[in-house]
């Protein structure tokens, strides 16, 4: 992997060079850039240039003990789009990684050319609050992989996933440093989504999992979001862009072609 130095902190990244404009590829909590290899595999062969990030503590990036804020990682992609030149990059946001590309849509609304959330928590439903106590006093406490491993087995898969797959998710979110576990999912917690003034102006989609639970509140992101365009996968959970990458996929390609025609 390739990285940049951003105030003494390593930040990883996966690149392929191509034309028109870019995609940034940002993974979810725990997760790393191999995430999105669909989306990047994708988007490579129709000649673009795409980027895949390993976000500060997470994959080879390093991780320093600090909060982990979505306004962080805002920050830091946004610095490096500046350290690469990516000019008006489309972002693509897995789970955590959705309500970054949020953020920098609303911090940095310059910078994107269009931003698409898949399955992300950006307005958390207040029924799913209930639980983020206890989940991160557990995670506080010496069991915390297990702990880890119990809250993504039951809230982030459905039946159909693919169980090897599933498997492997569980093996490596479990090894993410706990400090950055912790931080992380207190930053998702904290997050309090916000718009500019006349709603978020930035082409948006937002692709929800084929979950019976909603992660995002589609009436509360609307209305911060008003041209956000929407759908949702068939037979998959939460990690969709890998079990389904050919309904994401064209999705996503989809939206291009309708909020940036010609592009």
């Amino acid at each position: 992997m390739r990285s940049l130095q951003r105030d003494e902190v390593m930040l990883c990244y996966e690149q392929a060079e191509g034309d028109g404009p870019p995609i940034l590829l940002v993974h979810g909590w725990c997760c790393n850039h191999s995430y999105l290899a669909p989306q990047f595999a994708h988007f490579a062969r129709q000649g673009r240039h795409v980027v895949a990030v390993d976000l500060r503590g997470h994959g080879q990036s390093d991780k320093p003990s600090e909060p982990y804020t979505m306004q962080l990682f805002a920050d830091d992609l946004a610095w490096i789009c500046t350290r690469l030149g990516l000019a008006k990059p489309v972002v693509v946001g897995h789970s955590m990684g959705g309500i970054i590309a949020f953020e920098l849509a609303v911090r940095h609304s310059d910078l994107p050319s269009a931003i698409v959330m898949l399955d992300s928590a950006v307005a958390r439903p207040s029924e799913s609050r209930a639980g983020i106590p206890r989940f991160l006093e557990a995670l506080r406490g010496p069991d915390y992989r297990a702990a880890l491993r119990s809250y993504v087995d039951s809230a982030l898969f459905i039946p159909t996933d693919e169980p090897k797959r599933r498997a492997e998710i569980l093996d490596d979110m479990s090894m993410a440093p706990q400090h950055v576990m912790i931080s992380a999912f207190e930053g998702m917690r904290d997050y309090v989504p916000t718009a500019v003034a006349g709603g978020l102006r930035v082409p948006s989609l937002y692709i929800a999992a084929d979950e019976t639970l909603p992660r995002s509140d589609m009436t509360q992101l609307l209305a911060l979001a008003p041209q956000l365009m929407h759908g949702r996968t068939v037979g998959s959970g939460h990690f969709c862009q890998l079990e389904v990458p050919d309904q994401v996929n064209a999705m996503i390609d989809r939206f291009l072609a309708v909020a940036l025609p010609g592009a």
